[in-house]
């Protein structure tokens, strides 16, 4: 059985605050914001990472992430998608998800 914090959250065992879903995606605010706008795109089924996800998948999420950015009121200015796959990335959590962020000029790049 997987047990990382996005299922558990998914399965209602931990609480977040969810910004949206529907039947195949969770959105939530990072706990740990890097942006005045920063949520996580998580799909509701267990998608370890990108070498376990089906282009239809990672294209709906896309789509998804245009519509969270509409719903939170940055899709005009601009957004960023970060998407952290393997260990030297820095993901935490064995659970595909993509990271949103905005609100505020992020400038070229992030990590420097």
């Amino acid at each position: 059985m997987i047990t990382d914090v996005f299922c558990k959250i998914i399965k209602g065992d931990l609480k977040a605050d969810i910004v949206w879903q529907d039947d195949d995606f969770l959105i939530i605010n990072d706990i740990y914001p890097q942006a005045p706008v920063h949520l996580l795109i998580i799909p509701k089924k267990h998608v370890f990472g990108m070498h376990d996800a089906k282009a239809e998948l990672l294209g709906k999420m896309m789509v998804v992430a245009d519509k969270a950015a509409q719903k939170v009121g940055i899709h005009e200015k601009g957004y960023r998608l970060i998407l952290n796959e393997g260990d030297h990335s820095g993901k935490l959590v064995p659970h595909l998800h993509v990271h949103l962020l905005g609100g505020k000029s992020l400038g070229p790049k992030i990590v420097k």
